[in-house]
């Protein structure tokens, strides 16, 4: 199969990526509990609704790549989906989660609209197959260690086990030890192949492994950089979002406020209706 280098219009659950508007995949870093992920849904949903950004809901059962292995990993795939069903229902929203072995696709595909692999399992082939599979759009997180050019590759091997509803995640590089530069040229480089391409604004904030057995990072980055993504043509944005960062199950240092979710929001909109106008 050929890889498609004209196709960038992926449709998850009504939610369009790759058209003219941007759009957001928005959530905590973990399902903590339903009420959490129902207060986070109907904010962002609300936010969406008033600047037409086509929304997907996100939120992990399982952070299985925790610096340490005391940390807090989530409610379980069963709980956890159990969650993300209800939130899909209720509020009427695409939602999507990660996974992390080829076993849990089938069942998880059953659930959420858009199954996302994580950047340290990019290039695992069974589970990448495994994900194909289903029949449900993919997202894979761009490795920290992976050059732009070789997200081609990931890309055949999902068109090859029979998807083409993929989109590709920047969520920054490594660059030495506990650091993260995010290479704005690599983002055409990304769509070239054909996918519509999200910007990671919270992950690629993190410092790894800064806190010693916790994930740093720099929250005050992520508007520079995700104003600098959407300048440089991505088709939408991912955010960890949460009303009490500080006290989040993960990624405490970089999720992003959710009472400061729609001044960021409107602030890419308006980049991305200059590109538009321009």
């Amino acid at each position: 199969m050929r890889v498609g280098y004209i196709r960038l219009m992926v449709e998850i659950g009504g939610a369009k990526f790759g058209g003219e508007r941007l759009a957001l995949i928005a959530g905590p870093c973990v399902a903590e509990s339903l009420d959490l992920c129902r207060q986070i849904a109907e904010t962002m949903r609300s936010i969406c609704a008033r600047f037409d950004i086509p929304y997907v809901f996100k939120a992990s059962f399982d952070k299985a790549n925790r610096s340490s292995g005391a940390s807090r990993r989530g409610p379980g795939i069963d709980a956890g989906l159990e969650v993300l069903s209800r939130i899909r229902s209720e509020f009427d929203l695409p939602v999507t989660t990660d996974v992390h072995e080829p076993s849990q696709c089938a069942p998880v595909a059953e659930v959420v609209d858009l199954l996302q692999i994580p950047a340290f399992l990019c290039r695992q082939t069974d589970l990448l197959e495994a994900a194909a599979r289903t029949g449900r759009a993919v997202n894979v997180k761009k490795g920290q260690f992976l050059a732009p050019e070789d997200c081609k590759n990931i890309v055949v091997k999902l068109e090859s086990a029979g998807c083409n509803q993929i989109l590709l995640t920047e969520r920054g590089t490594t660059f030495g030890y506990r650091a993260l530069i995010v290479d704005m040229a690599g983002i055409p480089v990304m769509r070239s192949f054909g996918c519509p391409v999200v910007f990671d604004a919270t992950h690629s904030a993190q410092r790894p492994g800064a806190l010693g057995d916790q994930t740093g990072g720099h929250r005050e980055s992520i508007p520079t950089m995700a104003s600098a993504a959407v300048a440089a043509g991505v088709d939408a944005i991912f955010m960890e979002v949460h009303p009490d960062p500080e006290n989040a199950w993960s990624d405490a240092a970089t999720q992003w406020p959710l009472g400061q979710a729609e001044a960021l929001l409107r602030s890419l909109v308006r980049i991305r209706q200059a590109l538009r106008d321009s």
